[in-house]
């Protein structure tokens, strides 16, 4: 009778650990899921010129936009299968915790805290930038540095907020903070007076001055006070779909260095140059996708200069220079490992 028992427990054992193998195999690889779905889940900000904002129509432009894009036509063969989730800082990490978006691409600064405590990968730099400081010229400020005792507009859940008690600790000044929800709501807090100053990263503090009624009132101080690494970010624990983000924006970036653009990149298909070659095919098995998955980027998206030029530099609003965001042989800082 005690054998008997003895091996029924053992069956019950097996068959409720093969019923949780299963249940484990069923777990949906976030590849998969994009694929099942048809449609990219892309995380964004609720508006912000020149990295992700929507037009009356519901059009998204930005150059995170553009990195989305970039992802969904690698994975699906599509640029235009994306679904724009906007988001605030403070509900951006939770929403790709989740599994409510795939990827975050939303301005996001890269920093130990995030890439190490929050269960989430940075996938690379898609902006190199650097918080500064909004002030109306009429104050007659040069330097932030005149500015003790200052009111800062700041949005709340963002690097920006422990950056600037940093400085200004550091410097033996004191400020009071008057914090907001989004973007839009710091420029308006600025426009009406409620602080002597705006800061945030750079280049938002440009594409939020073409918002003011009189934009050439305000100047952008010259003080850059830290490293603001921006870029696309995914959950941890999917190795595959790490992957798939970093590469396809290197493949943009490699694109541009290499001199492959939307207008030629069908015709780059037939050089004789390795290095194009195996950008605009193969290499992709080892990804889990299609070999002509970084040419689908180029073809449908373009290339890193294309996208940049086109969303925050000389071809738009903004006109940012290329700076540090240059390629690292045109004196920028911006380099992506060789696809070999």
């Amino acid at each position: 009778m005690k054998k008997r028992i003895l091996l029924g427990l053992a069956t019950v054992a097996l068959l409720s650990t093969a019923a949780y193998a299963e249940k484990s195999d069923k777990k949906m690889s976030t590849l998969d899921s994009v694929k099942k779905a048809g449609i990219l889940k892309c995380g964004v900000t609720t508006g912000l010129a020149g990295f992700s904002a929507a037009d009356k129509k519901g059009n998204w432009t930005g150059l995170d936009v553009d990195t989305c894009r970039g992802i969904a036509a690698a994975v699906l063969g599509d640029a235009t299968k994306v679904k724009f989730n906007p988001l605030t800082a403070k509900e951006r990490f939770t929403a790709l915790q989740s599994g409510e978006i795939d990827v975050l691409s939303r301005n996001t600064t890269w920093t130990l805290t995030r890439d190490a405590s929050l269960g989430l990968n940075f996938a690379g730099v898609n902006y190199y930038d650097g918080q500064g400081f909004l002030v109306s010229k009429k104050l007659g400020v040069k330097s932030v540095n005149d500015l003790d005792g200052a009111q800062v507009c700041i949005q709340a859940g963002t690097t920006t907020e422990l950056n600037l008690a940093d400085y200004f600790k550091s410097h033996n000044m004191k400020f009071k903070a008057i914090t907001f929800d989004t973007s839009d709501q710091t420029i308006k807090g600025f426009e009406a007076g409620r602080c002597d100053m705006l800061t945030s990263d750079q280049s938002q503090l440009y594409a939020l001055r073409i918002k003011l009624a009189k934009p050439e009132d305000a100047i952008v101080l010259p003080e850059v006070i830290s490293k603001e690494p921006l870029g696309p970010v995914v959950r941890q624990g999917d190795d595959q779909w790490f992957n798939i983000v970093k590469w396809s924006l290197n493949a943009m970036i490699n694109a541009e260095e290499l001199g492959v653009s939307k207008a030629n990149a069908k015709a780059m298909k037939k050089s004789k140059d390795p290095a194009i070659g195996r950008l605009m095919g193969g290499q992709g098995e080892k990804l889990g996708l299609s070999d002509d998955w970084s040419y689908n980027i180029i073809s449908q998206v373009g290339n890193y200069a294309e996208i940049f030029e086109a969303n925050v530099g000389k071809d738009s609003p903004l006109k940012i220079d290329r700076g540090l965001n240059a390629l690292w042989n045109k004196g920028g800082i911006m380099y992506a490992p060789p696809i070999r």
